[in-house]
């Protein structure tokens, strides 16, 4: 039997519901396939979201930097030098973002942010504040796209996706007052002064959970932290098509990350 695709006029009013309103900064994180068939495919998704926000209102995405590679592979000499230079404009997502986030980087009028492995892209009202002066050291702490959409009172929206991608996060792991918080130095090949040159990044490191005490831990804490943000009414449930979703307050999300790492056990 053949479903009934989901509709943009359908999909706003189901982010509606959800709390989404005129005017909104939201982060997107998406598992379209858990949308069901959708009418037009991600651009409808896009369409449905911008209206949702409305002129006034903006989207937001992580990105990072679809290579082929594993980070390691960076500093092997056999492949240093083939190792292509990052260009904003033309790097794609690392699939591990989802289809949406290559859409909107590729959309009209779009904004991305300078760093290629903390890199954020934005579309609509603000896209340029959001995305700017992104710095090369601890790309997820102040003065990052993240720190930005807290600052503007911002929303984060789960479109189908598990909360263990509830990347605003990492701005609580670098926020926290932590001991041993893994630190992670490496180079990135970049075009400066129209030359490539291999340059320094320093960040906490991301890839696993900060600490080797939350590393180690049995539970997932991102997703410990959205279900318990949920539980507390931090964020709100519903359904996006045929999408499980949710929606959260970012700031108060942040806070309360910030509160459950720094009480985690150590």
């Amino acid at each position: 039997m053949t479903r009934t695709p989901a509709t943009r006029t359908g999909l706003r009013e189901d982010l509606r519901r959800l709390g989404l309103e005129e005017g909104d900064l939201v982060m997107v994180h998406a598992g379209l396939r858990s949308l069901g068939p959708v009418l037009g495919g991600v651009n409808t998704v896009v369409q449905a979201l911008q209206d949702a926000v409305g002129s006034r209102g903006a989207l937001m995405a992580y990105l990072d930097w679809e290579m082929g590679v594993e980070p390691e592979d960076f500093e092997d000499a056999r492949l240093r030098d083939e190792i292509p230079t990052f260009d904003k404009r033309t790097a794609r997502a690392t699939r591990d973002h989802g289809i949406l986030a290559e859409t909107l980087r590729t959309w009209p009028g779009a904004v991305r942010s300078d760093h290629p492995d903390a890199g954020m892209v934005a579309i609509g009202a603000r896209a340029e504040w959001l995305c700017a002066d992104h710095s090369f050291h601890y790309g997820y702490g102040p003065g990052s796209p993240l720190a930005r959409l807290v600052e503007a009172g911002g929303k984060v929206l789960m479109l189908g996706a598990p909360l263990e991608t509830l990347t605003i996060l990492h701005h609580a792991e670098h926020l926290a007052d932590l001991p041993g918080k893994r630190v992670i130095r490496y180079q990135r090949p970049l075009q400066v002064g129209g030359e490539r040159r291999w340059v320094d990044f320093e960040e906490f490191d991301t890839r696993e959970p900060v600490t080797d005490a939350l590393r180690a831990s049995s539970v997932d804490p991102f997703t410990r932290i959205g279900e318990q943000c949920l539980a507390e009414g931090i964020g709100r449930s519903g359904s996006v098509a045929r999408a499980v979703s949710h929606l959260f307050d970012a700031r108060r999300l942040l806070r309360r990350g910030i509160e459950w790492l720094e009480a985690y056990p150590r």
